[in-house]
């Protein structure tokens, strides 16, 4: 029970202080997940990731569903994902209830929190880059890979990218064993991933099927929902525009509402999957945010339970072992093309901007000051800033 304990008050926490979106909250889980609690290494957090870029879906929740199953099975996975993801689900239903009429300007708030995350991802890249990037190979690798990716940067190229280092690194690191301490247990059997394959396909091909026979609003938001947590690859940011071709146009919301809260959700922590709450919540009350919440998110459950049961098996194979080292080198290239764009072109506009995150930067790579306290803290002065500034 105290394991279980742990892993929701962790990712509470998380949920409360990860602001900056998807690439910034895998800074925040290296910092808490690998470098404060030890729960599993470098190595097989990238290997998490890689796992979660191939999927679709919002890719930073499912690396925590992913290491709340590593920890505590699917009812770590679960718990994991609800401390994640709550704060910013209760936030943006009380926005769509109470707030769409405020005046209240978050313009500092969002600056503040924007520093703090280009601080944060750099942080994380620094050290997982010297693990898992020790040698010429794979560092040229990493390179190319943030290369390509600035260069083409959408969601096919990603899976592009770590498909050819994959390959590259299973003939180049063929005779090189990787090592770990942890084994890959995300207590999850074969049968249960059989049958949440099925169920995944079943609702993403019938939902569509029943949607005029059936004629009810909560059948057409769960469709909608569940088919925008199936098709998208890429986060939050690709989901975002999707949702309004499919709110706006039908009627269920005006442009403006849309846009209140896409704004909230970029200024809230969590994961920006959680804007289908607010959508919800619009659209037909507190139960229709509730629905679209689950909606949204269940298709990431059911892939990650059909998936990872055979990461073991995989990464026992040689072959696969050494297509792994390709694919760390390549995530690490990936978070670097990330902290350039979006996360340092959002946020460093000049020299004060470069400034700030260096402050930043220091408190927590040298002073070693907890990421949460420093959030806290950048909160509070924005706030500061808001209503005396």
């Amino acid at each position: 029970m105290g394991r279980y304990l742990e892993i929701f008050l962790v990712s509470l926490k998380l949920g409360l202080t990860s602001f900056g979106g998807p690439t910034a909250h895998l800074g925040y889980f290296q910092e808490e997940y690998i470098q404060k609690r030890r729960w599993l290494d470098d190595q097989r957090y990238a290997e998490i990731i890689a796992i979660c870029q191939f999927l679709p879906g919002p890719a930073s929740s499912q690396v925590g569903i992913a290491i709340g199953m590593l920890r505590g099975g699917m009812l770590g996975g679960f718990l994991s994902w609800f401390g994640f993801t709550m704060p910013s689900v209760v936030v943006l239903m009380l926005f769509a209830l109470f707030l769409q009429h405020s005046t209240f300007d978050a313009e500092y708030l969002i600056y503040g929190l924007k520093i703090t995350a280009v601080a944060v991802v750099a942080h994380a890249l620094s050290q997982m880059s010297s693990q898992l990037t020790p040698d010429k190979g794979r560092k040229t690798i990493a390179i190319i890979a943030a290369i390509f990716i600035l260069l083409y940067p959408t969601a096919i190229s990603q899976i592009a990218i770590i498909v050819t280092a994959g390959i590259i690194g299973a003939f180049v690191y063929k005779d090189q064993k990787m090592s770990s301490e942890l084994s890959f247990d995300f207590g999850i059997g074969k049968k249960s991933a059989a049958f949440a394959w099925v169920l995944f396909f079943g609702l993403l091909i019938l939902l569509p099927l029943g949607r005029d026979s059936v004629n009810h609003m909560f059948y057409s938001m769960f469709d909608t929902f569940f088919r925008a947590g199936s098709m998208v690859f890429g986060g939050g940011h690709v989901v975002m525009p999707m949702l309004e071709r499919e709110v706006v146009p039908s009627g269920w919301m005006t442009e403006e509402a849309f846009l209140a809260g896409y704004g909230m959700a970029q200024a809230v922590p969590g994961p920006l999957f959680t804007l289908a709450s607010y959508l919800g919540t619009v659209i037909s009350g507190v139960s229709g945010g509730l629905l679209a919440t689950v909606a949204i998110f269940m298709p990431s459950f059911l892939l990650l339970i059909g998936t990872l049961p055979f990461w073991g098996w995989l990464r026992g194979k040689s072959y696969f072992s050494a297509a792994l080292i390709g694919i760390n080198s390549a995530v690490v290239g990936i978070l670097l093309a990330a902290l350039y764009d979006p996360v340092f072109t959002s946020a460093v506009k000049n020299s004060l901007d470069l400034a700030l995150v260096l402050i930043v930067y220091v408190a927590i790579a040298v002073w070693k000051l907890p990421v949460w306290k420093i959030v806290l803290g950048v909160i509070s002065v924005s706030l500061l800033f808001t209503f005396f500034g």
